[in-house]
C-alpha cells in the first residue's frame, strides 16, 4: 500500500510545518507541499526541518483543485492523501483510510472524521442536496444555521461511528485512490476555491465509484487560515463555484429550475458582503 500526500499551502505560517510533521510520523511514503504563492515563511520553515519533502512554488495562487493536481502529476503513490495545510493528522489516519480502500475496490474516496480545535466534529461527510435543500440551505444558514434544510444537508454522517457510504467527502482532507482520481482527471480546475469536492465525488458517482467516511480515521482542522485573508474574494468564488455546480448538476428537467438557483445565489451574494463588510 503507497500513500502519497499532497498538501496544497497559502500562507499558512507555522501550521504548515506543524502539518508536516505529524505527516512525518504516519505511513506516507511522499510528502509534496504545493505552494500557491504564499509571502510568509511557511515553506521555508518546512523546508529548513524536512529537506526531504519535496516543494513546487506555483509562482500565484492557482486555487486549491489545481494546485492539488499539480501535486498529483509528481507522485506515484497508490493513493493520494490531499489536504489543506492546517491539519494535524493522526499517525494511523492515513493508514486506515488505505486499508479501507484495500478492501472496498468499489471505493473511490474515504474521507476521515475532522475534529475542530474545540472539539467539535466538522460536517465532513455529506450528502448530494435536493434543489429544496439547497436552496433552504443557502438562503438560510448565515442567520438560521440550525435550519432544517441545513441540517439535513451537513448532518449525514455526523453521528456516524462505524464506516459508511455517503456522497461526498471534504476536501479537506480525503484519501483518493490514484486510478480513480485520474479516471475522471482530479478536480475541475474552474474551480478556483470550494465545490471542487463536492464536484469531485460527483464525477467519480457518475461513472461508478462511491465515496465513503471513515470516523475512526481522524483529523484537527484549524480551518480558515487561508480563506480568512481574503475575505471577498473567498465569497465571491464561493458563490461563483456553487453556480457552476448548479449548471453542471441540473440538467433534463430540472434545468428549468436554473434561473432561480441563480438568482437565490446572487441574493446570496450580496447579502453576505454586505455582512462582511459591516463586521470589518
Amino acid at each position: 500500500m503507497s500513500i502519497s500526500a499532497i498538501v496544497v499551502n497559502h500562507n499558512a505560517g507555522d501550521s504548515l510545518l506543524a502539518c508536516v510533521s505529524s505527516l512525518m510520523g504516519a505511513a506516507i511514503d511522499s510528502i509534496v507541499i504545493v505552494d500557491n504563492d504564499s509571502r510568509d515563511l511557511s515553506v521555508a520553515s518546512v523546508e529548513a526541518a524536512h529537506p526531504e519533502v519535496r516543494v513546487i512554488r506555483t509562482g500565484e495562487n492557482l486555487g486549491y483543485g489545481t494546485a492539488a493536481n499539480i501535486g498529483r502529476r509528481v507522485v506515484d503513490g497508490e493513493y493520494l492523501f490531499i489536504c489543506n495545510p492546517d491539519l494535524l493528522i493522526d499517525p494511523n489516519c492515513p493508514t486506515l483510510l488505505g486499508e479501507y480502500l484495500e478492501h472496498h475496490a468499489d471505493a473511490g474516496v474515504v474521507g476521515p472524521r475532522i475534529f475542530e480545535t474545540n472539539g467539535e466534529v466538522y460536517p465532513s461527510a455529506r450528502a448530494f442536496p435536493s434543489i429544496t435543500d439547497a436552496l433552504g440551505h443557502a438562503l438560510l444558514s448565515m442567520f438560521l444555521p440550525d435550519n432544517r434544510f441545513s441540517r439535513r444537508y451537513k448532518s449525514a454522517a455526523l453521528s456516524v461511528t462505524h464506516a459508511t457510504a455517503v456522497d461526498w467527502v471534504s476536501g479537506a482532507c480525503f484519501l483518493a485512490r490514484a486510478e480513480a482520481f485520474d479516471l475522471v482527471g482530479g478536480f475541475d480546475e474552474r474551480y478556483f476555491m470550494y465545490v471542487e469536492d463536492l464536484d469531485l465525488c460527483w464525477r467519480l458517482r457518475q461513472v461508478g465509484w462511491r465515496c465513503a467516511y471513515l470516523p475512526a480515521a481522524q483529523v484537527i482542522h484549524s480551518g480558515g487560515l487561508s480563506s480568512g485573508q481574503h475575505p471577498y474574494r473567498m465569497l465571491v468564488a464561493h458563490h461563483v463555484s456553487t453556480w457552476r455546480f448548479a449548471r453542471r448538476s441540473l440538467t433534463g428537467v430540472r434545468a428549468i429550475l436554473l434561473p432561480v438557483v441563480f438568482v437565490g445565489i446572487v441574493v446570496r451574494l450580496v447579502v453576505a458582503l454586505v455582512r462582511q463588510f459591516s463586521r470589518r
